[in-house]
């Protein structure tokens, strides 16, 4: 997510947390080397957050409306899911049971929305009025968004079948430690995924030393440094972890920055950074088999109503 608002964060979880997610980003059928590469997205549609199932389905939000779009992943086709909301939505996360968790960008919105007809489960108001809800993970039974600026991450915990909460148990978690905020309600965090262990939270801070990774512990909002060697997140936005890889996508960059975590999510050792001449600024990132799905956000460019928009998949780092 740009910086101005235009942004975002995908993120996806680490290998425990999706487990216990029950997310199914990794499963049959595998991608066939026929299926795209590259499709459309609709003109106009300016896409910013993605994720992928329940099956060989993405999933965009739109920072135009509030509307989602289903792709086909076998054949790059797909259509836009009205929500009857009007305003962005941002990052996105799906889970087994065909529910979207969607970060409301300004509006300081949690939703829950049902993929099969967009009709809309659950809306919770967090934050204050400069608040930017902006990016999502499921994270064991808990899912998690981050507020670009303010020093919070906000919470849904789930019942033991998956139930909503009630507002009274959404939860608001002050980020303390060694959190750095920028002034004036600035832009600050942006996207969050789960450690390898599945025990904490990885939030990119934009704002501090240049671009940082905190690990954020979800139960006391402590929040420490992730060693990446020196390596900066300046435009960090979207977040993957798949296994102990950590995937960070730079998007004004048009990069995606691989490192190798800990188990703890506290030492990160940078691998490789992926580029492509098809990239034109991707925000968010989401895997399914030996592929990763990026939507192109086009956020350096003023967005019309017939700007075209499209995602692309690179193969993953093994």
């Amino acid at each position: 997510m740009a910086r101005s608002f235009t942004r975002r964060t995908l993120l996806a979880t680490g290998a425990a947390a999706a487990a216990l997610a029950g997310s199914p980003a990794l499963a049959a059928p595998l991608p066939e080397p026929s299926w795209p590469t590259r499709f459309p997205l609709p003109d106009g549609f300016r896409p910013e957050g993605i994720a992928i199932g329940p099956g060989p389905y993405a999933w965009f939000g739109s920072l135009g409306s509030g509307a989602l779009y289903r792709a086909h992943l076998p054949t790059g086709r797909g259509a836009v899911v009205p929500t009857r909301m009007e305003t962005a939505s941002i990052g996105l996360k799906t889970d087994r049971r065909g529910r979207a968790f969607v970060a409301g960008g300004a509006t300081r919105q949690l939703r829950v929305v049902d993929t099969r007809d967009g009709s809309l489960l659950a809306v919770h108001e967090v934050g204050r009025p400069a608040t930017f809800v902006n990016d999502v993970v499921l994270a064991g039974r808990t899912a998690w968004f981050t507020d670009s600026t303010q020093p919070f991450v906000y919470g849904l915990p789930l019942g033991p079948r998956g139930e909503l909460p009630a507002p009274r148990d959404v939860i608001s978690l002050r980020l303390t430690g060694e959190w750095a905020e920028a002034p004036a309600e600035g832009f600050t965090s942006n996207g969050i995924a789960a450690t390898p262990d599945g025990r904490a939270l990885l939030v990119v801070n934009v704002f501090q030393d240049g671009g940082s990774l905190l690990r954020v512990d979800p139960r006391t909002g402590d929040a420490r440094r992730v060693d990446l060697g020196g390596r900066k997140l300046p435009d960090g936005d979207g977040l993957l972890v798949l296994g102990r890889t950590l995937h960070v996508v730079q998007q004004v960059q048009n990069a995606i920055d691989v490192f190798h975590l800990d188990p703890a999510g506290l030492r990160g050792t940078w691998l490789t950074r992926v580029t492509d001449p098809r990239f034109r600024v991707p925000t968010t990132v989401a895997a399914y088999g030996d592929r990763l799905y990026l939507p192109n956000s086009r956020l350096t460019e003023p967005p019309t109503p017939t700007t075209d928009y499209d995602a692309v998949a690179v193969h993953r780092v093994r």
